[in-house]
């Protein structure tokens, strides 16, 4: 196959770019717990110049998050342009994992198009991708810088010009990628495993020691800035220990000792193959298992990375005084899935090449299939039928003079890669297209409008919500809600009371009231016992799903 003779990675760009656009504008659902909430605040602060750098007086600050910089930073910059919005909220999340897709297009469209395409779908159309774009959370922040590390390090090691400069980028890449999750550190084993390698080999060049220099300057420099604004110069380290020391009755060896060897044993396949990745898990199997197709490509770099990542993912802690492992949540992976994705592209590359491996493919996905035995399961046992189908119509060209066979079934051409591609791109978008067509779980759009057309100044009053707006109302004012507005919850219907020329509404979400993910702990009323709190009423506005009353 010739790499320049196939256009599989700009199309795939493209849909890709399209798709996760199309999700991120028909799936939004506004804020989601606390953590973006407590984000968008300090971005808040940051733009309006009442950000403090200063800790807890008291020590009592459980909170690691305002020191996640480059999280609220950009959106900080975005509020000032654009203003305070649910989008432009999430628009450095949505850009942050749209500039991952662009990555690995400039690094493998012309020398792996196949690569290209396969990883560009893996990871672009994996569900809790495309989910996380809607929220201001750090993992897809943290998974573009990530990929930036990574590759600066790929292109840093192999460049015969200029390897200062990428020793010094490499080095800033990882820095930025601290100030966004701590869990960069993921990838800290595979650096150590690379740099041992080149001074084994007695060529670890100039790259290397711009990267130490600089990044000890760098780091230096961070310590001493906290020691300065704090008086403690790991204040950051303490903070994420005091947090787990905080939450300690919840971790596996204090709250949960029982599940320990579960989660260290087959809890993470389970979890990872639950939440979609199989595909990707086998894919790169089969690159391990390709070395003779894999000489002279990045295939090694990229499965030791997924390895060591995948590897301290498993078997890591969240703490370094006890021993904690890291929670199985899928926003938790994002540092696993770039690397995982580029090396589960070579593993389709090989397949597409020769037709071999797709029986043990097959094979894979159908006991995935088997046993999640659940909606996921569908898309395990749509590809297990592409690359049973694939591998028997290559089996079929054996029979007969090759040049007899149409191209699409022949190993090696590329309308055979663009089939892959395509079934692929089929078997990975199910699931975010049933999401895609639900029906809001939230009704944020509808409760905004509500909310600036009838609850904005000049009104006057108490305004009685659920339990779940209650903590972030100020968000929906862009954090300066009108002076003569009071917001209570709906228990204390019986104790507020009105100044002359003031109202009370009954703001009733009905969506809120009946998300699943709400009423496990937050929410613990329906909406006819609402209003049944409230018998002396009248409809001011509705909007879907949302309704505003005016009480006595």
């Amino acid at each position: 196959m010739k790499p320049l003779s196939s256009r599989l990675p700009d199309l795939t760009l493209l849909f890709v770019v399209l798709f996760t656009a199309a999700y991120f504008l028909l799936t939004h659902e506004g804020l989601y717990d606390l953590d973006d909430y407590f984000y968008a605040r300090y971005a808040h602060q940051l733009a309006s110049g009442t950000f403090h750098v200063t800790p807890d007086p008291q020590g009592l600050l459980h909170d690691p998050l305002k020191e996640r910089w480059l999280i609220f930073g950009p959106v900080a910059l975005l509020y000032r342009v654009f203003g305070i919005s649910i989008i432009t909220t999430t628009l450095w999340p949505l850009l942050c994992t749209l500039g991952c897709s662009v990555l690995i297009w400039l690094q493998y469209r012309r020398r792996e198009p196949v690569v290209a395409a396969g990883a560009l779908l893996l990871l672009g159309l994996h569900y809790f991708t495309l989910n996380l774009t809607n929220y201001l959370y750090p993992d897809n922040i943290l998974m573009f810088w990530c990929l930036c590390c990574a590759l600066a390090l790929l292109q840093g090691r192999q460049a015969t010009r200029n390897q200062i400069g990428w020793g010094v980028g490499f080095a800033a890449l990882n820095f930025a990628a601290l100030l966004s999750k701590e869990t960069i550190v993921y990838y800290l084993p595979f650096y150590l495993g690379v740099l041992g390698l080149d001074i084994f080999r007695r060529r670890p060049g100039k790259f290397w020691v711009a990267a130490s220099l600089s990044g000890t300057v760098i780091l230096a420099g961070y310590l001493a800035f906290y020691q300065v604004f704090t008086h403690d110069a790991l204040y950051r380290i303490h903070l994420i220990e005091h947090t787990n020391e905080f939450l300690k009755e919840g971790n596996f060896l204090l709250g949960n000792r029982t599940a320990l060897l579960a989660r260290i044993t087959y809890q993470p396949l389970s979890f990872l193959v639950g939440i979609g990745l199989g595909a990707a898990l086998l894919l790169a199997l089969a690159a391990a298992f390709g070395r003779r197709q894999n000489q002279h490509s990045d295939a090694g770099f990229w499965l030791g990375l997924a390895f060591t990542t995948l590897a301290f993912y498993w078997l890591g802690s969240t703490s370094l005084t006890q021993y904690n492992p890291i929670t199985l949540l899928p926003r938790m992976t994002t540092p696993l899935l770039p690397p995982l994705c580029l090396a589960a592209g070579f593993g389709l590359r090989n397949f597409v090449r020769s037709g071999r491996g797709g029986g043990w493919l097959t094979l894979g996905l159908l006991l995935g299939a088997g046993w999640l035995h659940n909606s996921v399961s569908v898309i395990y046992g749509g590809l297990a039928l592409y690359f049973a189908g694939a591998t028997g119509l290559a089996a079929l060209t054996l029979l007969g003079p090759p040049a007899t066979s149409p191209a699409w079934r022949r190993p090696g051409t590329t309308p055979f890669a663009a089939l892959a591609v395509l079934a692929l791109a089929a078997g990975l978008a199910v699931r975010p297209l049933y999401f895609m067509q639900k029906p809001s779980v939230s009704a944020h759009f509808a409760q905004q409008r509500v909310l600036q057309q009838h609850l904005s100044a000049p009104a006057r009053g108490v305004v009685f919500v659920d339990d779940f707006l209650i903590g972030n109302y100020d968000f929906s004012y862009g954090f300066r809600v009108p002076a003569g507005l009071r917001f209570r919850r709906y228990a204390a219907a019986d104790s507020g009371r009105l100044a002359p020329g003031e109202r009370a509404w009954l703001l009733l979400n009905r969506s809120t009231l009946t998300n699943d993910e709400l009423t496990r702990k937050l929410i613990r009323y329906s909406a006819a016992e609402v209003l049944a709190r409230f018998p002396t009423r009248q409809l001011v506005a509705q909007d879907g799903k949302v309704e505003l009353y005016r009480v006595q």
